[in-house]
C-alpha cells in the first residue's frame, strides 16, 4: 500500500502560481513512476502531468499544461511536487497525486494504483 496526501492548493488570481506537494508513505517509494491529474466541476479526470520513478528529467505533460506546469520530485523525502505557472481560470479543479508501479511515466489513469484525496486549485479571473 502506498498512502499519498497532497496539499498546496487554494486561490490564486490568474496568472498567479501555486506549488502542490504530496507526500507518500507506505511502500518504497523510488517503486513508483508518479502522475498528477485533475478534475473539474462536471468534467473527466485528466492527465497533468507524470515522472519517471527515478526522476532525472524524464516527464510527461498534458498538452493544457505545456511549458506552464513543472513536476519534480525528491526521493529522499517521499515528496513529489508541481509547479504550477501561468495560472488561468480553466486550471480551476481538483488536483490528485497518483503512483503507478511502472518505471515510466505515463498519462493512463488505469496504469495507477494508488491515489490521493485531492487538493483544490481556484484560479480567478
Amino acid at each position: 500500500q502506498v498512502q499519498l496526501v497532497e496539499s498546496g492548493g487554494g486561490l490564486v488570481q490568474t496568472g498567479g502560481s501555486l506549488r502542490l506537494s504530496c507526500a507518500a508513505s507506505g511502500r518504497a517509494f523510488s517503486n513508483y513512476a508518479m502522475g498528477w491529474f485533475r478534475q473539474a466541476p462536471g468534467k473527466e479526470r485528466e492527465f497533468v502531468a507524470a515522472i519517471r520513478r527515478t526522476g532525472g528529467g524524464i516527464t510527461q505533460y498534458g498538452d493544457s499544461v505545456k511549458g506552464r506546469f513543472i513536476i519534480s520530485r525528491d526521493n529522499a523525502k517521499n515528496m513529489v511536487y508541481l509547479q504550477l505557472n501561468s495560472l488561468k481560470p480553466e486550471d480551476t479543479a481538483v488536483y490528485y497525486c497518483a503512483a503507478s508501479p511502472g518505471s515510466w511515466p505515463t498519462s493512463r489513469m488505469s496504469n495507477y494504483d494508488y491515489w490521493g484525496q485531492g487538493t483544490q486549485v481556484t484560479v480567478s479571473s
